[in-house]
């Protein structure tokens, strides 16, 4: 899963590049992106990537758009740090290495950035490119799942109703499953009505509780804005 958000000021230089790829003028958009690029700005590279990787305003190339988001992770950006661990781990323009693209993840995660977090718990749950490690595989979901990202609250809810890399709780497992199928993850859903048939009323109190606490404090951190055209 490649990283989504990108917050801009639309007062800036690169305000209008983006103000001109979100109405669909992306002729406009490259242009003004690749003359930002070619000054050092490692937004603009990223943001080149993702019309590469898209094909919007250029012809699609997924070299292209890796070599972009290369320059902008080397720069600091944590998107591009996740674009770049997340193709390297699934080899999208560029040969496939997984423990190389961990540690850019793990670069990207520790800066927040969520899509970075779940890639990295998942890499962490299967012991791929890293060692397996379920315990921090849950620290990293339930990071992105407090930020408001919908499938890693499933993930996390999955692993309390299973006591894996954590302490198994029905009432957390409903809470974050409870989230996720608000949102339309239908495996979520599934194991939300198994693990309710299992809970106690007072359980079901303190899940109720939870997902009133959560859903507050995660919906906007939910909304991503569209930047990049390849599932995870």
């Amino acid at each position: 899963m490649l990283s989504l958000q990108i917050p801009v000021d639309d007062a800036t230089v690169i305000g209008a590049a983006v103000s001109a790829y979100k109405r669909g003028d992306f002729d406009d958009a490259f242009a003004q992106f690749s003359s930002l690029a070619d000054a050092g700005d490692a937004e603009a590279k990223t943001w080149l990537g993702a019309m590469y990787a898209h094909g919007e305003g250029v012809s699609a190339s997924l070299p292209k758009a890796f070599a972009l988001y290369l320059e902008g992770a080397e720069a600091g950006n944590p998107l591009a740090q996740t674009n770049v661990g997340a193709m390297l781990a699934m080899g999208q323009g560029v040969a496939t290495d997984v423990p190389a693209g961990a540690a850019w993840l793990r670069r990207a995660a520790e800066q927040g950035d969520v899509f970075a977090q779940y890639n990295l718990a998942t890499l962490c749950s299967k012991g791929e490119g890293v060692g397996l490690d379920p315990v921090e595989a849950a620290r990293w979901y339930r990071a992105a799942a407090e930020a408001g990202h919908y499938p890693s609250q499933a993930r996390l809810g999955f692993l309390y109703a299973n006591g894996i890399g954590v302490e198994k709780n029905r009432a957390q497992a409903y809470v974050w499953l409870s989230l996720a199928a608000q949102h339309g993850v239908g495996s979520a859903l599934n194991a939300l009505e198994a693990i309710a048939g299992q809970m106690s009323a007072d359980e079901k109190r303190e899940g109720a509780a939870g997902v009133e606490r959560w859903r507050s404090r995660t919906a906007e951190t939910s909304r991503h804005a569209r930047l990049n055209p390849m599932p995870g």
